[in-house]
């Protein structure tokens, strides 16, 4: 080797820097020794908040983008989580409406019975008021997972465990409008035929066609929320879910058509933000190696 080296300088120098390479390679050194963190899971003794448990919600929702009456709700959801990942579950609230503050002010710009001008097809107080629907009940079926989790901690001391879920399934909802027959009373709703056949028009205009915006609804559903866990078993449950069926809110004429049919219904977004307490059971909690 000595000979090579003095005879051929570069050979030999090339040689030490290869083998110094191949003993210094991250595949040489790993084959040779393992870390002590290697196979060691990335959160030990972890508490499982859901995994293998029924969760029982007492939620409460309210609208927050409705034009005409905000939706205020309580009810129940039921779910089963499968892993800490999947859950399935099902909700179910029931309402009470309130108008909203443009609906107070619509309300302000209409004429009285008997104030409307001969074929204005703007309707008075009372119509307009009539035509509004309510959700008296509304819920959903869905899937869920919880890709997220965590801990929170205050002043060093006070530590809780929280989670961040998203959910999607199918929503239903029964609307109902309560409009006199003496005010929903228009028969060929904006036109039609009389008892002899002969065309004629809706004299009465749109504000007395028969609502349409009432019945059994069925849609989309979307959510997604976080719980904040108290202890082991009792959660804080905030969560925004959005509500997608057809619906006419006004129960009037929205595609100016002199005419409220079907055509008025549209697809559209009923959302809600809502806080709920959570029970799991079982009570005891499952914890990681």
């Amino acid at each position: 080797m000595t000979c090579i080296a003095k005879r051929y300088p570069a050979i030999a120098i090339g040689a030490l820097l290869i083998g110094a390479a191949l003993i210094s390679s991250p595949s040489v050194a790993n084959a040779e020794r393992k870390g002590i963190l290697d196979e060691v899971p990335a959160v030990r003794h972890r508490l499982l908040m859901v995994k293998n448990r029924f969760e029982l919600s007492l939620a409460t929702e309210a609208t927050i983008n409705s034009d005409f009456r905000h939706t205020l709700g309580a009810g129940l959801k039921l779910e089963y989580h499968v892993s800490d990942l999947l859950s399935f579950g099902v909700i179910g609230i029931a309402g009470t409406s309130i108008n909203t503050g443009l609906t107070d002010k619509i309300i302000g710009t209409l004429p009285n019975p008997g104030e409307r001008p001969m074929g204005d097809p703007t309707p008075t107080k009372e119509e307009f008021e009539s035509h509004l629907n309510k959700m008296p009940l509304h819920g959903a079926a869905f899937v869920a997972v919880t890709p997220w989790y965590g801990k929170l901690a205050a002043f060093g001391k006070f530590f809780v465990n929280f989670d961040f879920y998203f959910q999607g399934g199918l929503a239903f909802a029964k609307l109902k409008a309560d409009c006199s027959s003496a005010i929903c009373s228009d028969q060929f709703a904006g036109g039609g035929e009389d008892s002899m056949g002969n065309i004629v028009l809706n004299d009465n205009l749109p504000y007395n066609d028969p609502v349409l915006n009432d019945g059994f609804r069925a849609g989309l559903y979307l959510g997604g929320g976080i719980h904040v866990f108290l202890n082991d078993y009792i959660a804080l449950d905030l969560t925004v879910r959005d509500y997608i069926f057809q619906d006419n809110p006004s129960g009037l004429d929205f595609d100016a058509d002199l005419a409220v049919t079907d055509d008025d219904n549209r697809f559209l977004n009923h959302l809600f933000m809502g806080v709920g307490v959570s029970i799991l059971l079982p009570m005891k909690v499952e914890r990681t190696n």
